[in-house]
Order: structure tokens, then C-alpha cells, then sequence
């Protein structure tokens, strides 16, 4: 079923004139405007990623990833009871996270017909206890009922591999490898490789030999 907060950024992507749950050929569409087609994919790139690339051989795209900074967790006895707590979810986010799911789209993206919005948002998740599904079942086994906007903070524009460059800082060493992006980043060392990997599957790095182990980087003249 689809979520509250998939409605109301349909909702905001949608603007005059533009049509809602569209069919084209064998996909459905989130919202079809006068210049482009609008897909808002909270799940997975990878699930649209065939998707985006067969559409982009003749349209234009925008493929929205909202990215969750602070959720607030609603718990309620069972799916549509009564509220029994409400907390802020210790996890934080950030647009760095777009590197978790962008790994499964560099086969897509960058593409001249295509455009990723990342909204930076604050939601509110739902939840009831799960119904023991599982043999031994945890204390924290429970099921999303819904996810609501509360807050959109920015959102940020990516059609070229430039784009991503300006996630990483320009004081680096030249060579740098992802020692020296995780110390400038404040990042553990595993995201750092996270994130090179992606830019050089986009070509936004240029792999230029190694340091002992360690794999070195440029930038993309």
C-alpha cells in the first residue's frame, strides 16, 4: 500500500497541469509532467534501476531519493490502535547516504536524459508489533504501517558526475586515496570506499595506480 509520505511528495512534485499515476507502455509512472517523467523511489534504486534505463532511451527522467534525516517513531498497539510511545530514532542521516543506494545505480546513472533529487527530509514512521512470524520472535520485530513528511530541509541536484564531485571536499592530496577522504570527511574508512567506488563507477575518479595497499584517486579532468 502506499505510504503517506509517497503521497505528499507526489504531491509536491506534481505541478500545474502535470498527471498522477500514469500508465506508459508496461510501467506506471508516479507523475508525468510536460517535460519529463517524475519517479519517487523511497526503496531501493535498485528496484527501479532496469526501469530508469529503459525509460531514458526516449525520455527525460527525474528519479527522487528522499533521504530520512531524523524519524520519529510512533508506536501504537496494533495496526490502527491506540498510541503507546512516541521517540526520536537515534539514527540521523545525511546526504552521504545516497552513496548506500547509489552503488546499485551506476550502471544507469549519470545519463544525459536523467536527473536525481535527493530531499533531505524529517518523516514520522508508524509501527504496530509483529504477529510472530518468526519462530523466535525479538521485542523489536514490529511492521511499518506508514511514513508521514514533517519536515523538508533541502534538496540537492545531480545530472553529471561533477555533481557528486561536490560531495567530497577539494582539500584532498592529488593523488588521494580513501585514507585520506574518510580523515577529511570524518568518516569511517569503509564509507570513504563507499563513496569512491561510486565515483569511479561514474567516472567522476580517475584510478591512477596504487600506494602500498591502497588504491589511489583523482578527479576527472
Amino acid at each position: 500500500m502506499e505510504s503517506s509520505l509517497h503521497k505528499q511528495l507526489k504531491e509536491l512534485y506534481a505541478d500545474n497541469g502535470a498527471e498522477v499515476e500514469q500508465k506508459l507502455g508496461r510501467y506506471r509512472i508516479d507523475v508525468v509532467g510536460a517535460n519529463e517523467l517524475i519517479e519517487i523511489q523511497h526503496g531501493s534504486l535498485a528496484a527501479i534501476r532496469d526501469k530508469v534505463a529503459d525509460l531514458t532511451t526516449k525520455h527525460r527522467m527525474l528519479v527522487v531519493k528522499p533521504i530520512v534525516i531524523r524519524k520519529r517513531l510512533v508506536k501504537t498497539k496494533s495496526q490502527g490502535g491506540r498510541i503507546v510511545h512516541r521517540r526520536l530514532s537515534p539514527k540521523q542521516g545525511s546526504v552521504l547516504d545516497l552513496f548506500d543506494e547509489l552503488v546499485y545505480f551506476t550502471q544507469v546513472f549519470p545519463h544525459p536524459n536523467l536527473t536525481l533529487e535527493t530531499p533531505l527530509v524529517d518523516i514520522e514512521e508508524w509501527r504496530y508489533p509483529g504477529h510472530g512470524r518468526r519462530r523466535y520472535r525479538r521485542k523489536s520485530d514490529h511492521v511499518i504501517d506508514d511514513q508521514k513528511l514533517l519536515k523538508l530541509h533541502e534538496v540537492h541536484r545531480f545530472r553529471t558526475r561533477s555533481d557528486l564531485l561536490r560531495l567530497i571536499p577539494e582539500e584532498l592530496p592529488d593523488p588521494f586515496h580513501t585514507g585520506h577522504l574518510a580523515a577529511a570527511m570524518d568518516i569511517p574508512r569503509s564509507k570513504a570506499q563507499q563513496i569512491a567506488y561510486c565515483l569511479r563507477k561514474t567516472s567522476a575518479l580517475v584510478d591512477c595506480g596504487k600506494l602500498i595497499n591502497a588504491r589511489l584517486y583523482r578527479r576527472a579532468a
